[in-house]
């Protein structure tokens, strides 16, 4: 069972939700989320923050400077599938 504490987490912003569900489909760029979402860039990168302290989200290749690819975590798959249900 997910922890009740991350799924009201998630449905507190819709930007969490809207980028938890676009990784959902597939490993993505912050640019590619950025253009999926019409979030801003700079609410696309919070959101990331945010959701990679929840270890929600992860960046596979973090040394990256410029094209950094994140994916979604078994939790954050879990916590997913507590939302859409």
């Amino acid at each position: 069972m997910v922890d009740i504490y991350l799924i009201t987490f998630i449905q507190r912003a819709k930007n969490r939700k809207t980028i938890l569900l676009l990784l959902g489909n597939g490993e993505k760029t912050q640019a590619q989320l950025h253009h999926e979402s019409q979030l801003y860039r700079t609410h696309v990168r919070r959101t990331l923050l945010e959701l990679q302290e929840k270890k929600l989200v992860k960046c596979l290749n973090p040394k990256d400077r410029i094209y950094k690819l994140y994916s979604i975590t078994m939790l954050g798959e879990e916590v997913l599938d507590q939302i859409i249900t």
